[in-house]
């Protein structure tokens, strides 16, 4: 049987890794599905926030990777209307996937050329249209939602919604009456083994974040937090600062902090390197307005350790699986009580949320539902 022909756009593919979630929920499609779907994935030529591309990256063709997918590097200068038209009518495709909203290459330029036509179409929108994103350039936002609409570039176009909210956010956004697909997007093919052990002594707490440096991730708003923690704390942030006005109200809030709370930055580690950061701290610390997954949050739960995180991600009653915590960004003085339990909290009392994390990733992993609804969203 003749495996699906799926043409992705994306702004980032692998080797390209800095912008976090919605390149890692593209490439993990790959790895769980090459088996059954043949994709060919249309993205660019350089990693986010980089000036220049790679000398050895092939650009302006396809190439095959790892997983048997073909990729195309497009180049600043190749970015034409008419050479996507040239990739759209190269040859009958089952799909054409678009991952994300707003992005002129990957979104606009391809849903603009099919506007009118029956080729099936599927947006990704990979959680822009939640309520904290949203609220961030929010009239240009709705202007460009509005003029998309206007233009008919929706018209018979598919959605994917990763959860429940998701697809409510689309509904409210683009149309009550639009063909929404229910499907998470998948972790990582992680390996489910025990978690490394930690020491915690009372009045001594590391916390991790693993993501970009920016409004969206709420750095700023987890470093206020900190301030009035007694004892030895450390939060390492690992991630890309793209925003140099934000890092530098983070810069100026981290040196308001007591002499016993450190935090220091280390900017972007590669995917392999995560677990390892992760499992030398406590727990993981990451109040982001806005996931509709959340990378990291897998791979801390299957680490083995809690989360401290916001209300509006997918991971929910954390506290009651004694995973981690899920709060409202409203709240933040119970942000602030968690972190003081987290401190004061003793070894056998770590271990408990360290084994309650373990067996949600655990779960997580074990679920094969994600990758069957992944596969049915590709096949007629």
């Amino acid at each position: 049987m003749k495996k699906p022909q799926v043409l992705a756009f994306i702004d980032w593919y692998k080797p390209f890794f800095k912008a976090g979630g919605p390149v890692r929920s593209m490439v993990n499609l790959v790895d769980h599905l090459h088996d059954h779907i043949a994709f060919h994935i249309v993205t660019g030529d350089r990693d986010y926030t980089a000036k220049a591309s790679p000398n050895e990256l092939p650009k302006d063709q396809w190439t095959e990777r790892d997983r048997g997918e073909r990729v195309w590097y497009a180049s600043p200068a190749a970015r034409t209307l008419k050479q996507w038209r040239a990739l759209l009518n190269e040859q009958p495709w089952d799909v054409v996937y678009i991952n994300g909203l707003y992005s002129k290459w990957s979104t606009m330029a391809p849903l603009w050329l099919l506007r009118r036509s029956k080729q099936r179409r599927i947006v990704a929108v990979r959680g822009m249209l939640a309520r904290g994103p949203m609220k961030q350039s929010a009239a240009k936002k709705r202007a460009y939602l509005l003029a998309m609409k206007t233009a008919g570039c929706f018209r018979g176009v598919e959605f994917q919604a990763t959860n429940a909210e998701e697809a409510e956010d689309i509904k409210r956004w683009i149309g009550r009456d639009v063909k929404i697909h229910l499907v998470p997007n998948l972790g990582r093919r992680l390996e489910a083994k025990d978690p490394v052990a930690i020491t915690k002594s009372p009045g001594e707490l590391r916390l991790v974040s693993v993501g970009r440096i920016s409004p969206e991730k709420n750095t700023l708003f987890a470093i206020e937090r900190l301030r009035g923690l007694r004892g030895e704390v450390r939060f390492d942030l690992y991630g890309t600062v793209y925003d140099q006005a934000y890092w530098k109200r983070c810069q100026e809030a981290i040196g308001q902090l007591p002499p016993n709370v450190k935090v220091l930055w280390h900017d972007h580690i590669g995917e392999d390197h995560v677990r390892g950061v992760i499992e030398q701290a406590h727990a993981v610390f990451m109040p982001s307005v806005g996931e509709n997954f959340g990378h990291t949050m897998l791979e801390s739960l299957v680490a083995g350790r809690p989360l401290l995180i916001s209300d509006r991600t997918p991971w929910k009653d954390l506290e009651a699986k004694h995973a981690g915590w899920d709060l409202p960004l409203e709240e933040p003085k119970r942000f602030e009580e968690v972190l003081g339990l987290l401190l004061e909290m003793d070894g056998t009392a770590h271990v408990r949320w360290v084994e309650g994390a373990s067996a949600l990733g655990k779960r997580y992993l074990a679920d094969a539902s994600g990758v069957e609804r992944s596969l049915a969203l590709f096949t007629p």
